[in-house]
């Protein structure tokens, strides 16, 4: 375009992609006025002011008021800020639709009625306090005078949800689920069944115990890891490299003994990993590999607290490492 050649109101309004009605009303309303007029009185407008007028329809599509748009054409604000204030804006209906999404879904896969949308509405928006209350109920239901070892509800109870300031639809559709759940009682009895039945007694008692908690969860957490990786990899149980690290295994655990890396904690290490394969290929039972009781219940909470959290892991199937681990330490030849 010619920056000295005037255009009349319908070229002005095909250029800037409005209405010549809408042309017209900026005109009237003082926001991009007519750079002159013909003869017979009908408005022109240069290059500069259908420039303008692209930038009211742009500023219009992200509802930004006249007020604020007359303030930004005449200079008294920047475009710099008024784009920064309407990113703000724009973020947040993108939360609330992301929120109305979630709900939607819910319902729809739930068949819902209008009280559960009006239950689905308040999870979604409810304030982080409340959240914590929700979790912290839950757990001390479930955890009240369950026999257990001491400490061991507490350390679950860590394992709890964190929904982000700008959470995804997958994370929002997760709390709600698990939102329902936790203030579902049939739920709470199972959870709590499920605790009671794998870690009050025999080997799911030793595992839940603080001494065992600690090293699974410090640096045996970091060694069971790169024996995993080994196994993954293909190396042999009697190999120099899972040797060495089965060394470093027997060492740390040999705090729960004692102190004493002895060759009779070797076999007894062995031979519970062994009856952990066991009791992880039994098809009923707490500890099934799979097992629905274990996905139902804490399980099911574990995976949607991963989902909000936005750390969901891939999981790793232990049967095939378990009985490799119990060869690599029966072929260990440390201790006495």
């Amino acid at each position: 375009m010619n920056e000295e050649e005037l255009y009349s109101i319908g070229d002005a309004a095909h250029r800037s992609g409005l209405s010549v009605g809408t042309v017209r009303f900026y005109s009237d309303e003082g926001v991009v006025e007519a750079t002159g007029t013909t003869e017979s009185g009908h408005r022109l407008y240069d290059v500069h002011a259908i420039a303008r007028l692209e930038l009211v329809r742009t500023l219009r599509d992200l509802d930004t008021g006249l007020d604020e748009i007359r303030r930004l054409l005449r200079g008294g604000t920047n475009l710099q800020d008024l784009l920064t204030t309407h990113l703000e804006v724009v973020q947040r209906q993108e939360h609330v639709l992301r929120a109305r999404q979630a709900v939607l879904r819910a319902l729809i896969k739930q068949g819902g009625t209008t009280a559960q949308a009006d239950l689905m509405h308040r999870l979604v928006s409810m304030p982080d306090e409340e959240r914590e209350r929700t979790v912290e109920d839950f757990w001390n239901e479930v955890g009240e005078g369950l026999d257990v070892p001491d400490g061991f509800v507490d350390r679950l109870r860590t394992m709890r949800p964190r929904l982000h300031e700008d959470p995804t639809a997958a994370q929002l559709q997760a709390w709600i689920e698990l939102a329902d759940l936790l203030r579902d009682a049939k739920f709470r009895d199972a959870v709590r069944a499920y605790l009671r039945d794998g870690y009050s007694t025999g080997p799911g008692r030793f595992i839940a115990s603080e001494p065992a908690q600690e090293l699974i969860h410090t640096d045996g957490a970091a060694i069971s890891e790169e024996l995993i990786a080994a196994h993954h990899a293909g190396e042999a149980a009697r190999s120099p490299r899972v040797q060495g690290i089965t060394e470093r295994f027997v060492a740390v655990t040999a705090t729960l003994a004692d102190g004493q890396d002895t060759a009779r904690l070797r076999d007894r290490l062995a031979a519970a990993f062994l009856l952990a394969d066991e009791f992880m290929r039994e098809e009923e039972g707490p500890y099934a590999a799979g097992h629905a009781w274990y996905d139902e219940t804490h399980g099911r909470y574990l995976s949607l607290v991963a989902v909000i959290n936005g750390n969901a892991a891939e999981e790793t199937d232990p049967l095939p490492y378990l009985a490799w681990f119990a060869e690599a330490l029966r072929s260990s030849t440390s201790g006495s």
